[in-house]
C-alpha cells in the first residue's frame, strides 16, 4: 500500500511540475484563426518619440490615406515599460488593433529567470489594457547581427517558451503571439529551426524589404510563404517596403499594385503593416513623398 501511495504522490508531483511550466508543454492548445478578416496597418515614424508625436504622426498618415488604419504598430526596447500612452490610445480606439513589437536580450539570460519579474510586469500591464494585443517578441531573430544575443535557434525557442509560460501564468488572455523572422537572403532561412511550434504561436509572419526595384513583393516573401504553406495560423507581414528612388515614382506605384495582387492571391495573409519612414535602416520608405503611391495602398484595409 505504501508503495502504491508513493507512486500516486510521484505522479501528482510530475503533473504539478508540468502545470507550472517545468516541462516544454505549453499551457495553451493550438488554435486556427484562418477566418480572421484582412487588416492593413503601419508603423509611422514620428518627428519625436513621445506619445503626442506618435499619435499625431499616425493620424496624419491616416488622413493622407483617406481613412483609418486597422492596426497601429509600435516598437519597444527590452527594458522599456509598455504599453505607452500612444499604445493605450490606439488599443482603445474603435476599429484599431495594437501590434506591439518587443525587442529581446540575451536568450540564455531570459531562460535563467533573471528577467522573470520584468516579464511578469509587462504581461500584467498588457492584460490590464483589456483590449486585444498582438505581441511580436524579438522579431527578425534570424538576422546575422543578432547572433550574439540569440546564440542558437534552440536558445531562441527556449526563451520564447519561457516568456509565453509567464504570460499564461498571469492569464494575459488578450495577448496573441506573433512569430516574425526576416525573409531575406542575408538571414538564416532555416525557419523551422527558430519556430517555437504551432502550439506556442497565434500568428506566423515575416518582415521583408525589396533591395532593388526589380525585386517584387512576391519575390521578397517567397521563401517564407513557401515554408508557411498549410500551417494552421494566419500570416502577418510585420514590415515591408521598397526603397523610394528619385525619378522612380511610376515603378513604385506599379510595385505596390503588384503587391496588392499578391495579397489578394494569398488569402492566408491576414495582416499587413507598412514601414512608413524616411529614415529606415536600409533606406527611404516614405510613401507620403509619393501621393500616387499612397493612392495605390489606400484601399487595402477597406472591406471588399
Amino acid at each position: 500500500m505504501r508503495a502504491l501511495l508513493r507512486l500516486v504522490a510521484l505522479t501528482l508531483a510530475a503533473l504539478l511540475l508540468v502545470a507550472c511550466g517545468g516541462s516544454k508543454a505549453p499551457l495553451k492548445t493550438p488554435t486556427s484563426r484562418l477566418d480572421v478578416p484582412f487588416a492593413f496597418g503601419a508603423y509611422v515614424d514620428p518627428p519625436a518619440f513621445d506619445d503626442a508625436s506618435r499619435i499625431k504622426a499616425f493620424e496624419t498618415f491616416e488622413a493622407q490615406l483617406g481613412h483609418r488604419l486597422d492596426v497601429y504598430h509600435s516598437y519597444h526596447p527590452w527594458l522599456e515599460e509598455f504599453p505607452s500612452g500612444a499604445d493605450r490610445f490606439f488599443a482603445h480606439r474603435a476599429g484599431t488593433r495594437l501590434l506591439l513589437s518587443w525587442a529581446g536580450t540575451d536568450t540564455r539570460v531570459i531562460v535563467s529567470g533573471r528577467y522573470d519579474a520584468l516579464i511578469r510586469a509587462r504581461a500584467k500591464a498588457l492584460k490590464a489594457l483589456r483590449r486585444p494585443v498582438i505581441l511580436q517578441w524579438r522579431w527578425e531573430m534570424n538576422r546575422p547581427n543578432l547572433a550574439a544575443e540569440i546564440h542558437s535557434p534552440a536558445d531562441y525557442v527556449a526563451a520564447w517558451r519561457h516568456l509565453h509560460r509567464i504570460f499564461d501564468e498571469v492569464h494575459a488572455d488578450n495577448v496573441s503571439w506573433a512569430w516574425c523572422p526576416l525573409s531575406d537572403p542575408a538571414a538564416d532561412l532555416n525557419y523551422s529551426a527558430y519556430y517555437p511550434g504551432d502550439a506556442w504561436v497565434d500568428w506566423i509572419g515575416a518582415n521583408g524589404y525589396a533591395r532593388d526595384p526589380q525585386q517584387s513583393f512576391a519575390d521578397v516573401f517567397a521563401s517564407f510563404l513557401t515554408w508557411a504553406r498549410g500551417r494552421p495560423h494566419p500570416i502577418l507581414i510585420g514590415e515591408f517596403g521598397r526603397r523610394i528612388h528619385l525619378g522612380s515614382d511610376d515603378s513604385l506605384v506599379a510595385w505596390l499594385k503588384a503587391a496588392g495582387e499578391t495579397l489578394r492571391a494569398t488569402p492566408s495573409i491576414k495582416l499587413v503593416c507598412y514601414f512608413e519612414s524616411a529614415n529606415g535602416n536600409t533606406g527611404n520608405y516614405d510613401l507620403t513623398a509619393v501621393p500616387s503611391a499612397l493612392e495605390a495602398v489606400a484601399g487595402w484595409g477597406r472591406p471588399s
